[in-house]
C-alpha cells in the first residue's frame, strides 16, 4: 500500500510538473504573441505593415513557427510570432534577399511581389529573359527577382540565351552585347558572355556591386551557396557585403574584365538593326543585345549645384554608427531624409533642410520623433530653405527662393530628393511595364 502511494505521489508531483512547465511556456508564447500583436499594431500606425517590393508570404497550414525564418532575417522586425505561426511585421522594411525562404524547414514561405492593394510595376519578359524588343533582355532585381542566388542565376540564363540567339545573326556590331548594371545579375552576365567568347561591354551607373553596394558593412546579404560563371561554386552561406565584393573583384580580375562605372545609361535606340546605347556622357555605343540587370530603386536626384560632385556630398546613408563629431546637413522632407536625420544627430550636428513649409507625406512616427529631438535640440530643422551650393568646408543655404542666404560649416552633405524611376526610363525605351498585384515569384 504505501509503494502504491508512494508512486501517487511520485505520479502526482510529475504531473503537476509537467502542467506547470507547459503553463508557463503557453504563457511565454502568449505574451510573446501580445509583443507581436503590438509590434503590427504599431507597424501600421507607421505604415510600415503593407510591402513595397518582394516580401514574405507565410501558408499558416504549413508552418510549425520554428522560428527558422526570424532568426534567419538580418533585418529587424521583418518576422514574428502570432497565435504559434509566423507572419509578418514591418515588411516594408523587407528588401527581399529570400533568407528566410531558404530556411523554413517546411517550406511554408513564398516570395511574393506586390499585394492586392498596392501592385508593383514590373517589366513583361518571357521564359528566356527576353522583353517586348527583340534583343533587348532583363535579369535581376528589375524582373522582380532580389535574392542575389537567383539574380546570379538569371543574370546567366539570359545571356546562355542571348549566346544563342546571336548565333543564328551573321551580322557584326562593336559590341555582341552591353549589360547594363554591376550587380549580382550583371556582374553573372558578363562573366558568362565572357564564357560564351561574347565582345561584351557592362556599364554601371554607380560602382561595382550596384543594389549590394548599398547595403550596410556588416548586412549578410547571401545565406545559401551560388554558382558564379568561371569561378564554380560559392558556399559563403554567411557573408558581408565587403566579402561578396571582395569575390566579385578577384573573379573579374582572374578573368580580365574591366567594369566601366560611372556610366548610366541614358538613352536604347534601334539603328540600322543594331541597337544604339547613349550615356550621360556623350558615348554612344552601337550593340547587337542589350541585357538590363539594373536594380528598381531608381537613380537618386541631383540638386545640380555648385559643389555637388565633391566626395563629402551623398545620396544613401551607410554605416552611421561610424559617423561622429561631424557638422551635416541633411535636404530633403521624406522618411528617407527624416530617418538618416535622426540617425546622426545622435553623434553629430545636423542641420535638416526642407524647401517645404511643413513634411506632408511622412510616417507618423518619423513626425513624432523629428519633433523630439528639435524640442531637446537634437536637431536643428530648417523648413522653407534650400540647399545653393556646396565647398569643401563649407555650405550655403538659402531661406525660401529669393531670400536670405547663410554659409554653413560642413563636413558632409546627404541628399535624399527621390529617385528617376527606372520604369521611366523602360518606357522611354518602349518596353512593356504590368503591374504584380502580389504574385508569387518564387515558391517551393
Amino acid at each position: 500500500m504505501e509503494l502504491i502511494i508512494e508512486q501517487i505521489v511520485v505520479y502526482s508531483v510529475v504531473i503537476v510538473f509537467c502542467l506547470v512547465v507547459v503553463i508557463l511556456y503557453l504563457r511565454s508564447q502568449k505574451m510573446k504573441s501580445n509583443i507581436v500583436e503590438e509590434k503590427i499594431a504599431q507597424a501600421k500606425i507607421d505604415g510600415l505593415y503593407e510591402p513595397v517590393s518582394l516580401h514574405p508570404v507565410v501558408d499558416f497550414g504549413s508552418c510549425i513557427a520554428t522560428g527558422a525564418c526570424i532568426q534567419a532575417c538580418p533585418e529587424k522586425d521583418i518576422l514574428g510570432i502570432r497565435n504559434g505561426k509566423a507572419t509578418t511585421i514591418n515588411a516594408s522594411h523587407c528588401i527581399g534577399h529570400g533568407a528566410c525562404f531558404h530556411a523554413c524547414p517546411t517550406e511554408a514561405i513564398s516570395l511574393h511581389i506586390g499585394t492586392e492593394k498596392r501592385g508593383v510595376e514590373l517589366p513583361h519578359v518571357s521564359q528566356e529573359f527576353e522583353t517586348n524588343i527583340h534583343g533587348i533582355y532583363i535579369a535581376g532585381e528589375l524582373g522582380g527577382m532580389g535574392l542575389i542566388k537567383n539574380a546570379v542565376e538569371q543574370g546567366k540564363q539570359a545571356v546562355e540565351n542571348i549566346a544563342k540567339s546571336l548565333k543564328s545573326s551573321r551580322q557584326s556590331a562593336e559590341y555582341d552585347l552591353i549589360v547594363v548594371g554591376a550587380g549580382p545579375a550583371g556582374i553573372s552576365a558578363t562573366l558568362t558572355a565572357k564564357k560564351h567568347d561574347l565582345k561584351c561591354l557592362t556599364l554601371e551607373q554607380d560602382t561595382l556591386g550596384g543594389t549590394v553596394f548599398t547595403f550596410p558593412r556588416s548586412k549578410i546579404v547571401m545565406t545559401s551557396a551560388m554558382d558564379l560563371p568561371l569561378h564554380g561554386k560559392v558556399k559563403l552561406f554567411e557573408t558581408s557585403k565587403t566579402e561578396l565584393l571582395g569575390l566579385w573583384q578577384t573573379v573579374l580580375k582572374n578573368n580580365n574584365i574591366t567594369i566601366r562605372e560611372n556610366s548610366k545609361i541614358e538613352s536604347i535606340e534601334r539603328v540600322d538593326g543594331f541597337f544604339r546605347v547613349g550615356t550621360k556622357s556623350g558615348e554612344h555605343f552601337n550593340t547587337r543585345a542589350v541585357l538590363l540587370a539594373i536594380g528598381r530603386r531608381g537613380t537618386p536626384r541631383k540638386l545640380n549645384v555648385p559643389g555637388e560632385d565633391l566626395e563629402k556630398v551623398a545620396y544613401r546613408l551607410l554605416e552611421p554608427e561610424d559617423i561622429q563629431g561631424k557638422n551635416i546637413i541633411v535636404v530633403g522632407g521624406g522618411d528617407s531624409a527624416v530617418e538618416s536625420a535622426l540617425l546622426l544627430a545622435a553623434n553629430n550636428k545636423v542641420i535638416l533642410s526642407y524647401r517645404g513649409e511643413t513634411f506632408g507625406r511622412i510616417k507618423p512616427r518619423n513626425g513624432v520623433s523629428v519633433r523630439e529631438a528639435v524640442e531637446k535640440g537634437i536637431l536643428d530643422l530648417r523648413f522653407n530653405t534650400n540647399l545653393t551650393s556646396i565647398t569643401k568646408e563649407e555650405v550655403v543655404i538659402r531661406v525660401g527662393s529669393d531670400g536670405e542666404s547663410t554659409t554653413i560649416k560642413n563636413d558632409l552633405t546627404y541628399i535624399f530628393a527621390g529617385g528617376e524611376l527606372p520604369t521611366q526610363f523602360l518606357e522611354k525605351v518602349g518596353i512593356n511595364i504590368t503591374k504584380k498585384f502580389g504574385e508569387a515569384i518564387l515558391k517551393h
